[in-house]
C-alpha cells in the first residue's frame, strides 16, 4: 500500500509500453492490457489510501539551500486521495474502452504509453505537496496532452490542435510560474501546509501582493481550464481519439487549474483566503468564468460535430466551476463538488460519443445520425442518462445536486452572475436535448448511422458503470464518501431550484419545438458555429501581427546592425584605415621631408611654447 506506487507504477506501465512494445504492431494488445492493469492497480491502492485510519508524511528533501528546503512528497488528504478516485477511476474506464475503439490503430501501443504517461502526470498534480512539484508534473501533463491531442500527428489538424494546445498552455504558465515565486516572496515557502501557519503572520504580505499572486496563480487555470481568452484549444483538441477526449475533459487536464485554485485556497485557511479572495483578483476570476460559461454555451447550440458539442459543454461547466471558486471558500467547496459530479458524466458522454462515432463507422455529423436509440438501445439509454446529469434535471441526476449548490454562493454573492448562470442553465438544456433529438430520433440520415448496431460489451462496461454514477453521485451519502469537497446541502425548494427549474422547462420546451422531427439544421447560426471567430482573430492580428513584427525586427536587426555596422562595418572601418595609411606611404622623398618637418614644428611648439 505504499502511496509512491501510485506514481511509480504508471511511469513503469510508459516506459516499459514505450520502449519494448511501441516498434511492434503485434504488441498492440499486449499493450493495451498492460496499461489497464497498471491503471486498476493505481485504483486499487487509491481505494485502500482512503480506507486507511492513519496516513503518515511521505516526503524526500530534494534542494537544501540556507533559505530554501525543497522536498518531492506526497499529500494525503482526503481532498486528494478523493480526486484521486476521479483520476484512477475514470483512468481505468478510458483504458478498458481503449481496448475496442484503439483495437486496429497501427500505434496503439504509442498511445497506451501516451495514456500512462497522462495519469502518472495527473497523480504528480494532485498528491504535490508543494508549488514546484505541482508546477512539474503540470508540464509534464501538457506535454502528455500534446501526445495524445496530435496521436494522428500525420493528419493536418491533429497535428495542429496539438501545438495549439500546447502552445496556449505555455502562454498561461508564463503567468502560473510567476505567481509560484510571487507565493515564496509573499509567505517564504512552496509547501501547501506551511502556507497559512506563515501568511497569518504577514498581513501586510497578504494584503500588497495577495490579489496578484492570485491573478498570476489564475493564469495557469486559465490555460489549463480552457478560459476566456484562452479557451479555443479545448474544441480543436478534439481531433485526438475519443478516449483522450473523455480523460481530458473528465478526469485530468482541465481538471487541474480547478484543483490547482482549490488546493490554494485550503492551503491559505479560511480567514486568509477570504482576505485574498476577496479582492478585485476573485472578482476578476469569477467574470471570466462567467463569460466563459456564456460564450462556450452558445457556441454549442450551432455545432455539428457530437465532439465539438461535448466540448463546448465542458468549457461551460468549466466556467461555472471558476465562476464559484472566485467567489470564496463556499464556492471553491462548490466547485470542486460540481467538478466530481461532472467528472462522472462527461466521462459517460464522451465515451458513449466515442461508441456511437465507432457504430457510424467514425462519423462525428450528428446531422448524419438519426434513430440510433432503436439500433444502440443500451448507448442511447446510458448516453441520455448523461446528458441528463449535465442538463441538472431535480433530485434524480448528480448534476443537479452540485449545480444547485453553486447557484446557491452565486445568488448569496452576485446577483448579476446568478442570472447568468440561470441563463447558461437553460442554454445548457437547449443545446443538450438537440443533441439528443437529432442524434437518437427519427431515422438514419447516412448510410453510416443506417446499419448501427449496439456497442461491444468492453465499451458498455464502462458506460453503465458511468450511466450508474451519473446517478448517484451527487446523493449525499455517496458524495460524503466520494467527493472531494462535499458538505451538507440538502435540496431546498427555495428561489433557487424554482428559478433553475423553470429555466429547465423554457431550455426543454424550446429544444423540443425547433428540433423535433427535423432533417437539417432549422437553425443557422454562422458566427456561433465560428464560435465568435476567436481563432480568426488570433490567426490576423496576433499570429500574423507578430510573425511580421517579429519576422520585421530580425531584418532590420540583421541588415542594419549585424550585416551592416557590426560586420561589414568593421571590414569598411578596416579598410578606410588601411587606405588612409597608404596614401602616406607612397615612396616620395618629398613627401616624407614635407611630413617630418610639419612633425618637428609640432614637437618644438609643444616642448617650447606648451
Amino acid at each position: 500500500m505504499n502511496p509512491w506506487l501510485l506514481l511509480l507504477i504508471p511511469l513503469l506501465s510508459s516506459a516499459f509500453i514505450w520502449w519494448f512494445l511501441s516498434a511492434n504492431k503485434s504488441t498492440s494488445f499486449i499493450a493495451a492490457w498492460f496499461s489497464t492493469a497498471a491503471s486498476v492497480a493505481c485504483l486499487l491502492i487509491v481505494i485502500g489510501l482512503n480506507q486507511a485510519e492513519e496516513l503518515g508524511a511521505y516526503a524526500f528533501n530534494w534542494i537544501e539551500l540556507e533559505s530554501l528546503t525543497l522536498s518531492i512528497g506526497l499529500m494525503l488528504d482526503s481532498t486528494a486521495l478523493k480526486m484521486m478516485l476521479i483520476v484512477t477511476g475514470i483512468g481505468t474506464l478510458v483504458n478498458l474502452f481503449s481496448t475496442i475503439y484503439m483495437a486496429k490503430d497501427e500505434h496503439a501501443a504509442r498511445y497506451y504509453a501516451a495514456l500512462s504517461l497522462f495519469l502518472f502526470s495527473m497523480t504528480g498534480i494532485v498528491l504535490a505537496d508543494n508549488f514546484i512539484m505541482m508546477f512539474i508534473f503540470w508540464e509534464l501533463v501538457g506535454l502528455s496532452s500534446y501526445l495524445l491531442i496530435g496521436h494522428w500527428f500525420y493528419k493536418d489538424s491533429a497535428a495542429n490542435a496539438s501545438k495549439k494546445a500546447f502552445l496556449m498552455n505555455r502562454i498561461g504558465d508564463f503567468g502560473f510560474i510567476i505567481g509560484i515565486l510571487l507565493v515564496w516572496v509573499m509567505a517564504g515557502s512552496f509547501h501547501f501546509d506551511q502556507l497559512a501557519t506563515l501568511l497569518a503572520d504577514k498581513p501586510e504580505q497578504v494584503a500588497s501582493l495577495g490579489a496578484i499572486t492570485l491573478a498570476c496563480l489564475f493564469c495557469g487555470a486559465l490555460g489549463k481550464s480552457a478560459q476566456f481568452p484562452l479557451h479555443t484549444w479545448l474544441a480543436d483538441a478534439m481531433e485526438g481519439p475519443t478516449p483522450v477526449s473523455a480523460l481530458i475533459h473528465a478526469a485530468t487536464m482541465v481538471a487541474a487549474g480547478i484543483y490547482m485554485l482549490f488546493r490554494f485556497q485550503l492551503s491559505l485557511g479560511y480567514d486568509v483566503a477570504g482576505l485574498i479572495f476577496d479582492t478585485w483578483a476573485g472578482t476578476m476570476i469569477s467574470y471570466l468564468g462567467a463569460t466563459t460559461a456564456v460564450i462556450a454555451a452558445l457556441c454549442a447550440l450551432a455545432q455539428s460535430d457530437i465532439k465539438k458539442i461535448l466540448a463546448y459543454s465542458t468549457l461551460s461547466q468549466l466556467g461555472y466551476m471558476v465562476m464559484a471558486i472566485g467567489l470564496g471558500f463556499k464556492g471553491g467547496e462548490a466547485a470542486m463538488f460540481h467538478l466530481y459530479t461532472h467528472a462522472w458524466f462527461k466521462a459517460l458522454l464522451f465515451l458513449g460519443a466515442g461508441a456511437i462515432i465507432y457504430r457510424c463507422h467514425h462519423q462525428q455529423d450528428i446531422w448524419k445520425m438519426g434513430g440510433l436509440a432503436k439500433r444502440m438501445p443500451v448507448t442511447a439509454f446510458c448516453f441520455i442518462l448523461g446528458s441528463a446529469a449535465l442538463m441538472a434535471i431535480p433530485i434524480i441526476t448528480s448534476g443537479a445536486y452540485s449545480k444547485e449548490q453553486i447557484l446557491e454562493v452565486v445568488h448569496h454573492e452576485n446577483t448579476l452572475l446568478f442570472w447568468v448562470a440561470i441563463v447558461v442553465a437553460a442554454l445548457t438544456v437547449f443545446y443538450t436535448l438537440r443533441l439528443i433529438i437529432v442524434t437518437f430520433t427519427g431515422t438514419a440520415r447516412s448510410n453510416d448511422s443506417s446499419d448501427a448496431k449496439e456497442a461491444p460489451v468492453a465499451m458498455l462496461i464502462p458506460l453503465v458503470i458511468l450511466g450508474v454514477l451519473a446517478i448517484i453521485s451527487g446523493l449525499p451519502k455517496v458524495a460524503k464518501v466520494l467527493a472531494p469537497a462535499y458538505h451538507e446541502h440538502p435540496v431546498v425548494f427555495n428561489f433557487v431550484f424554482i428559478s433553475s427549474s423553470i429555466a429547465i422547462i423554457i431550455g426543454a420546451i424550446t429544444a423540443v419545438v425547433i428540433y423535433r422531427g427535423k432533417g437539417n439544421e432549422p437553425l443557422y447560426l454562422p458566427i456561433l458555429k465560428k464560435a465568435f471567430g476567436f481563432d480568426f482573430f488570433y490567426e490576423v492580428f496576433l499570429v500574423r501581427w507578430i510573425q511580421r513584427f517579429v519576422a520585421g525586427l530580425c531584418q532590420v536587426t540583421d541588415q542594419f546592425l549585424i550585416s551592416a555596422v557590426i560586420v561589414s562595418g568593421v571590414a569598411r572601418f578596416t579598410a578606410y584605415v588601411g587606405q588612409g595609411l597608404r596614401q602616406m606611404h607612397r615612396g616620395q622623398l618629398a613627401l616624407y621631408h614635407l611630413l617630418l618637418s610639419v612633425g618637428m614644428i609640432v614637437l618644438i611648439y609643444l616642448f617650447v611654447f606648451a
